[in-house]
């Protein structure tokens, strides 16, 4: 497997991209130790919001351990529930997480399912937990989606413009190679190569604007609940647009159309009009 990444129309040029390293004969995978480094800074985040805000810092701590487990095991179901054809005959392949496989939103509705109940368990404010929390989350999406660049995934359709990324093509699934890359394709040395939207590049980039955005914010919320819904819909409207241009997309099964699509519209929408109702209403109790 050839292991280059190109950006050639802004003169980078990445001669050897490996996917692990490799300590005492056992291989860790990048796309494992990005996932890592990104659920540490978000814990981080969160707890330096908690003591900013006059909360228990060990409360997320607590919350970190379980929010983690069921987060990864949720954004793994749900990958896995929409990409049901690549596990049906080999169910062992489900647990085996080191290639990638983790869906975002899996991993959000997990989160928020666990914050409820732990909230209910600790009499705390499950709104102001998910404030908190969500800043820690979103930083923690900037950073994961990077692992998608050392596994070549998560890219989108062909495209030359500026920050077009060139892959060869023994290095990325046959599956994420559309038509239109083919017919675009080149080969040099004999290593044929594709180029694509980095799309992982383009989430991550948003998801700095949208923690940029909720840093700013932050003091400003007239309800508890107020930022995890900004975070929810800012993420949302970035997704939508991106996760069209994607060629791996988790599709509805009988409808084809991209389910993680369907669900950030969706969300975009609800906490909107959340938003705008809970701060009318807090405006009229003033």
């Amino acid at each position: 497997m050839h292991t280059t990444i190109e950006f050639p129309h802004i003169g980078i040029h990445l001669e050897s991209v490996g996917n692990h390293i490799s300590v005492f004969g056992f291989d860790i995978a990048y796309y494992g130790i990005i996932i890592g480094l990104g659920i540490l800074a978000g814990i981080v985040i969160a707890v330096l919001e908690a003591r900013r805000t006059g909360q228990n810092p060990e409360d997320y701590y607590d919350l970190a351990i379980y929010a983690v487990i069921f987060a990864i095991i949720g954004a793994r179901l749900y990958y896995v529930i929409f990409s049901w054809d690549m596990y049906k005959d080999n169910l062992l392949s489900i647990v085996n997480i080191r290639q990638g496989g983790l869906a975002i939103y899996g991993g959000v509705i997990a989160a928020v399912i666990t914050v409820i109940v732990f909230a209910r368990i600790k009499k705390l404010s499950a709104p102001l937990l998910m404030d908190t929390a969500g800043l820690g989350l979103v930083a923690g999406q900037m950073i994961g989606r990077w692992g998608n660049f050392f596994n070549r995934e998560a890219f989108g359709e062909y495209t030359d413009w500026l920050l077009a990324m060139r892959l060869p093509v023994d290095a990325v699934r046959g599956s994420d190679i559309t038509e239109r890359m083919r017919e675009h394709m080149e080969t040099v040395e004999g290593v044929s190569y594709i180029q694509v939207h980095p799309t992982f590049l383009y989430e991550s980039l948003w998801c700095l604007l949208v923690l940029v955005l909720l840093l700013a914010y932050r003091r400003h919320k007239r309800f508890d609940g107020e930022v995890f819904l900004m975070y929810l819909a800012g993420y949302g409207f970035g997704r939508f647009w991106i996760e069209q241009l994607r060629t791996d997309q988790l599709l509805l099964p009988g409808v084809g159309f991209p389910v993680s699509q369907l669900l950030a519209g969706v969300l975009v929408v609800v906490s909107a009009g959340l938003i705008i109702y809970k701060r009318r209403k807090a405006r009229f109790f003033d």
